[in-house]
């Protein structure tokens, strides 16, 4: 487990933000985001979009770093779309590693075996960093 695995895991478990803070803030700085602002911005995102049971705080948080990674933030539709690609492709990891990227299912709702929080921040966390590794390799 990297450092910043480790960070994101720790933002949870020992300082008690949710798992979209967790994941956000741990890679914020990459991004030139402080830990502060990330901790703002992600927080109506935790325990599955503002406590609605839908998607994973720790996925919407690796959405967002996707965006920071990828997107040019201009309206470029191409660009758009190849960040669009990169959410879907970590989806379909996500979920092939816990079946579902919905928090309620996560959690053990509807006779799902249950994937405790700091579980999935560790998988969207290193998940992403998989992500970022390539878009280094394939920048050098």
């Amino acid at each position: 487990m990297t450092d910043r695995v480790q960070t994101a895991v720790a933002l949870r478990n020992e300082k008690g933000y949710n798992c979209a803070q967790a994941v956000l803030a741990a890679y914020a700085d990459l991004f030139g985001l402080d830990e502060a602002t990330a901790l703002k911005i992600a927080e109506g995102f935790g325990t599955g979009m503002g406590g609605m049971g839908e998607t994973c705080g720790a996925v919407t948080a690796a959405y967002m770093l996707i965006g920071l990674m990828n997107a040019t933030g201009s309206p470029d539709k191409s660009v758009r779309a190849d960040t669009y690609k990169k959410v879907r492709e970590f989806a379909a990891a996500f979920a092939e590693r816990h079946k579902t990227t919905v928090c309620r299912e996560l959690k053990g709702e509807d006779g799902r075996p249950a994937v405790p929080c700091p579980v999935c921040i560790q998988t969207a966390a290193e998940l992403f960093e998989e992500m970022l590794r390539h878009k280094n390799q394939s920048n050098d």
